[in-house]
């Protein structure tokens, strides 16, 4: 009997000594994978490996990422090394840029150097995070200087990239200029995520700001305090449907003695039709990557930005004919004169498949309705903003009641009806 336990605290031993080198394997593959789909999903971020020397205990990588600026097509280049070490049920990742964090004989982190690693799990789960210490830098040519408190920025991935959670924490980041100061403070986000299909994602988030402040050599600054984004997004009907809700608030903005809030904006998206809205995505992504390649190379196919459009047209016309809703349903603004309040939303029938064979165009069946209300006093007290709204009041889109500015909109079969004044709609869509 000691002899059979023996043996098969051996063969455990064996097994778990192997380990380390099943798991290198596999994180390679993931490795490589991982890649590949970056590079597909979106062409702002491309990622190269150059080198990837696996050993037994641990690996070195070496590679590029080339981020391009999606306005300019210019392409940013930057180096990174990495060293990996293997576990019995996954692998550390541990990078730094090839030039080092900061250049030669620059003091810009004086307390650690930043910290990027990537955990893997061999069924599947990731964790990138990244460590950022008290950084300090200052251009001395442009007097320019930026620092921060540090802080902690981390990724999880779990069931095979289908789940993903998000954090990040910063205390504290400014930025100083000959110009302009701006300081941030108390930066906090979350953000839980869910893939349904495609490039789309279900899920819920939320941003946190404590703190904004810019202050001007002149004299004159301006503080922004409480801000907070949270947004929702959830599949109905079987994963078929989407509907989004994001809401905007900013308790208070101060500036030159005088301080006013709270604001809300909220924005809602519903019943978008899973498999057109990611079609129409795609056809986006598409022709954004055509661009790109046109700024680099000065040649694209036409047959290819054809597809595309023909691809974002017929997704366009399958997304209203299943029928939607998008708009504003709340914003209100605080002033010192009075609140600035309004809703708004456009929405398209879900068609039969009969009407959906004679639709001519997507305008066709659009129908929509907005309401604002602004203060008399806002207009009185802001020349700019009286120029810009004399016309509208002029012309009877914005009409007087009493101490407000008020005007009501309803869009159906192509003509908008502001205020009792209709205008013909060009039909666009």
């Amino acid at each position: 009997m000691q002899k059979k336990w023996m043996i098969a605290g051996a063969a455990v031993l064996a097994v778990a000594g192997a380990m380390p080198w099943a798991v290198g394997y596999v994180t390679e593959q993931q490795w490589q994978a991982a890649t590949q789909e970056v590079n597909r999903s979106q062409p702002f971020v491309q990622m190269e490996t150059g080198q990837y020397r696996r050993g037994f205990l641990g690996a070195e990588l070496k590679g590029s990422l080339r981020i391009i600026n999606p306005e300019t097509g210019e392409p940013h280049k930057i180096d990174y090394q990495g060293h990996v070490t293997h576990g019995v049920t996954g692998s550390l990742l541990d990078f730094e840029p090839a030039e080092g964090w900061a250049p030669e004989g620059a003091d810009w982190f004086p307390e650690a150097l930043p910290k990027l690693t990537l955990e893997t799990r061999i069924w599947g789960t990731a964790i990138v995070e990244l460590v950022a210490p008290v950084m300090s830098i200052a251009d001395t040519e442009t007097g320019e200087s930026l620092n921060s408190s540090g802080g902690l920025a981390r990724l999880e991935i779990s069931n095979a990239g289908s789940s993903a959670e998000a954090l990040l924490v910063w205390p504290a980041v400014s930025l100083s200029g000959p110009d302009m100061d701006i300081r941030i403070s108390d930066i906090h986000m979350e953000q839980s995520m869910e893939h349904l299909r495609g490039d789309i994602w279900t899920g819920n988030g939320e941003m946190a700001i404590a703190s904004a402040a810019a202050s001007m050599t002149d004299g004159t600054a301006v503080t922004f305090r409480g801000f907070s984004l949270t947004s929702a997004s959830e599949a109905t009907r079987g994963g078929a449907r989407l509907d989004s809700r994001a809401t905007v608030e900013l308790e208070e903005v101060a500036r030159q003695g005088q301080s006013y809030g709270p604001h809300r904006l909220v924005l809602a998206l519903g019943n978008l039709d899973v498999e057109s809205w990611n079609n129409l995505t795609e056809g986006m992504s598409e022709l954004q990557a055509m661009a790109l390649q046109k700024e680099a190379t000065g040649a694209v196919q036409p047959e290819q930005q054809l597809a595309a459009m023909e691809k974002m047209n017929t997704s366009l016309r399958d997304l209203a004919a299943a029928g939607f809703s998008v708009g504003f349903p709340e914003l209100v603004l605080s002033t010192p004169e009075g609140e600035v309040r309004g809703n708004g939303v456009i929405s398209h029938p879900e068609l039969t498949a009969d009407q959906k064979a004679g639709m001519l165009m997507v305008m066709q069946r659009l129908t929509g309705e907005m309401n604002l209300s602004l203060p008399v006093a806002l207009a009185e007290n802001y020349p700019e903003l009286r120029m810009q709204l004399a016309p509208l009041v002029k012309q009877g889109l914005l009409v007087q009641d009493g101490n407000r500015l008020k005007m009501k909109a309803t869009m159906k079969d192509l003509m908008v009806d502001v205020n009792g004044t209709e205008i013909p709609l060009p039909p666009l869509l």
